[in-house]
């Protein structure tokens, strides 16, 4: 039987036509890459709805991606993992190497993870209680600047009254100039603790990472107050406010319910994007310098398969974690990996090159086109930036006949191009505000010049 997930955890319930339809909006083609990722997110969030007899039975698919570089593979597992709100790591499988190499231990990459699920969990955190702590910080900041009236016993009855209330009215003068901003620029004078530097050098790669920083930890608590040392310094009220807010914040979350919380999304939620899968493809030799790449393969497999890695946030079961892959497998071959880890990746999409086309509608239709990106970078010079659809259309030309040219580095050719058509307005811009700048082909060639030469498109542009 089925069951809603906890109002305070749900996600956005959305299809696999909805899906397909927001990764649309930041990346161009690549429909059978979206169709089979948006089904893998819509099964996660079937199985969370299951019962429990059935919802630990159920594992991930992974996903093999399958394509050259610059057309898309990250970028649909980052836009992925935002749509779910979920955890997301992104690392490169040729950074890894076999047990007892000098690299990194396959499982830092679920301790990154770990440590990426608790910054999430604490920033949705402090988004709620934000309102409550600026409160807080706003009477700490008043008590700063009009400290509590002392207890006095001398004088009258009518002049302690007389003294309170001018007191309260001083507080309220104040406190109305706070809210309205009339007091950023004051100083005041506050007793700030300072954050002690790491006592220990901490060793990355190996599970010396985790004892390093739990020795740190537990060194800071066994002092007196931690180890930070406070001193009084006078700062700006706005920056006193800041600091106050983060103090607040600090005292009003949990940290070991946010702990808990992370865990549990890494586990049910988590997405890890393995890169360069195809570097480390490739049977054992038993000589070389590629000695380790089976080594590697199988130091994954169990990540992949479900396994448990010690954090310093809890123990995290990697059995539901979906993992998507990617590689170009230029040279090497899927078949090229070890049988066990194939099977570890059973979806597989292969992400065509992108066309003259695709590179016109990436410089226009995304919400981060690159279009769009230089018009708002150069309007902060006060500089309008227009584009004719013909410079467009011999921008995505020029990128599409350099890719063929020299390297095919996709979409990526594109920030050459335009750097290069842009140079001299975007140089110049701070010294011409209010002027509107029109990018026509004309103006394209004109910037690109006598590099439209096959031998200077790989001198120049590349």
């Amino acid at each position: 039987m089925s069951k809603p997930l906890p109002a305070e955890t749900a996600e956005p319930d959305l299809t696999p036509r909805q899906i397909v339809a927001e990764l649309d909006k930041y990346i161009v083609g690549q429909h059978q890459a979206k169709r089979i990722v948006a089904i893998a997110l819509r099964n996660r969030l079937r199985r969370r709805r299951l019962g429990d007899d059935m919802r630990d039975e159920v594992t991930p698919k992974n996903i093999l991606l399958i394509g050259p570089t610059g057309v898309g593979k990250t970028e649909i597992a980052r836009r992925l993992a935002a749509l779910e709100q979920a955890p997301f790591v992104k690392v490169e499988a040729s950074k890894y190497t076999e047990v007892g190499y000098v690299g990194r231990d396959v499982e830092s990459m679920i301790r990154d993870l770990a440590h990426q699920a608790v910054n999430l969990v604490r920033e949705e955190r402090y988004a709620k209680l934000r309102p409550r702590a600026e409160e807080l910080a706003a009477e700490r900041l008043l008590d700063l600047l009009v400290p509590p009236l002392a207890k006095r016993r001398e004088g009258t009855p009518e002049e302690g009254e007389a003294r309170v209330l001018r007191h309260r009215e001083a507080r309220e003068k104040v406190r109305t100039e706070l809210r309205d901003g009339l007091l950023e620029e004051e100083t005041v004078e506050w007793e700030a603790k300072e954050t002690p530097m790491p006592m220990v050098e901490i060793f990355s790669g190996t599970n010396m990472e985790e004892i390093g920083m739990n020795l740190q930890d537990m060194l800071q608590n066994a002092m007196p107050g931690g180890m930070g040392q406070s001193r009084r310094r006078r700062v700006k009220v706005s920056e006193a406010r800041r600091l106050l807010v983060q103090e607040e914040l600090g005292r009003l979350v949990d940290m070991g319910e946010i702990k808990s919380e992370a865990v549990r999304r890494v586990e049910e939620m988590g997405i890890v994007f393995i890169d360069e899968l195809d570097k480390i493809a490739g049977r054992e030799q038993g000589r070389g310098p590629d000695v380790s790449r089976e080594g590697v393969q199988r130091d994954l497999l169990p990540i992949v398969e479900g396994t448990t890695v010690n954090t310093r946030h809890g123990e995290i079961r990697t059995h539901h974690i979906l993992f998507i892959a990617a590689g170009a497998f230029h040279v090497s071959k899927p078949s090229d990996l070890i049988p066990e880890l194939q099977g570890r990746f059973p979806l597989r999409a292969e992400l065509s090159s992108l066309s003259a086309e695709d590179f016109q509608r990436i410089l226009q239709e995304p919400r981060q086109a690159l279009t769009k990106q230089y018009q708002a970078l150069l309007a902060t010079d006060g500089v309008t930036l227009e584009f004719t659809p013909e410079a467009v259309a011999e921008m995505a030309s020029l990128a599409y006949r350099a890719n063929q040219l020299g390297e095919d580095i996709g979409a990526r050719r594109l920030h050459t191009v335009m750097e290069r058509v842009l140079e001299e307005v975007s140089f110049s811009a701070p010294e011409m505000p209010g002027n509107k700048v029109v990018v026509t082909p004309e103006y394209v060639r004109e910037r690109i010049g006598d590099l439209l030469k096959e031998q200077d498109f790989n001198r120049y542009i590349l």
